[in-house]
């Protein structure tokens, strides 16, 4: 894929997406229960929001190293590079904040899966990547979803490409409101070439209503991707 493209259409103006964030509802990950939060820049330098430094001298750490799984730390540190806002088709920005954290989902026989995540904000676009150590296939979770979801092939592996809703909310003074926001598009793609479980996905939603670009997405994840701890595991 060539390295150079345009910048992406803007939309409405910085001051209505400064009133109007739109964030994430729904997708394929469960509950948020612990996050490592990361500062943005404070200065005009070009470049990835700037991490702060996390403990990891905590039970539930050293339990995630041992089991040899992606944490959301590092996920953040190949989601946070210097090229994201180029991947995304807004050369002029640069990620404001950036954060990883570790999550789970229960499932109804009790058992937990691990679903680390992060997070990164640009003026326009948020990006989320998220890990999944469940033994669901994508080509499973793709016939599970049915019409919405479209079947893709990712570096080779399997892919489905699908939509999901986001709320808006508005602050005024004191006072936040909520309401229907625009599109997220996710692209959730096997963590190896056999689709033998576990997965790894890129989502991206806009600032404002203007639908995400899938090209934008698609590089994002063919960039990113590699750089993960686990990326192609059996």
């Amino acid at each position: 894929m060539a390295d150079d493209f345009a910048e992406s259409e803007k939309g409405p103006s910085a001051g209505v997406r400064a009133t109007a964030a739109v964030v994430l509802v729904g997708g394929l990950i469960g509950g948020m229960w612990g996050l490592d939060e990361v500062s943005g820049n404070s200065g005009g330098d070009s470049g990835p929001a700037v991490r702060s430094s996390t403990d990891t001298s905590s039970a539930h750490t050293k339990k995630r190293q041992s089991s040899k799984r992606v944490s959301g730390a590092r996920l953040c540190t190949a989601l946070n590079r210097p090229d994201l806002p180029r991947l995304l088709g807004t050369p002029a920005e640069q990620a404001e904040t950036a954060s990883g954290g570790e999550s789970e989902f229960k499932l109804a026989g009790g058992t937990r899966i691990a679903t680390p995540e992060a997070d990164v904000a640009l003026p326009t676009y948020s990006v989320k990547l998220s890990a999944s150590y469940d033994d669901l296939s994508v080509t499973e979770t793709a016939d599970l979803m049915g019409r919405n979801a479209q079947k893709q092939t990712v570096l080779g592996h399997p892919a489905v490409l699908y939509s999901d809703q986001t709320i808006a909310i508005t602050f005024n003074g004191n006072k936040a409101d909520t309401g229907p926001g625009g599109i997220a598009r996710c692209l959730t793609v096997a963590r190896n070439p056999k689709d033998g479980g576990g997965t790894f996905e890129v989502t991206i939603w806009r600032q404002d209503d203007v639908p995400p670009d899938d090209a934008a997405l698609f590089r994002v994840e063919e960039r990113v991707l590699p750089a993960v701890p686990g990326w192609n595991a059996g």
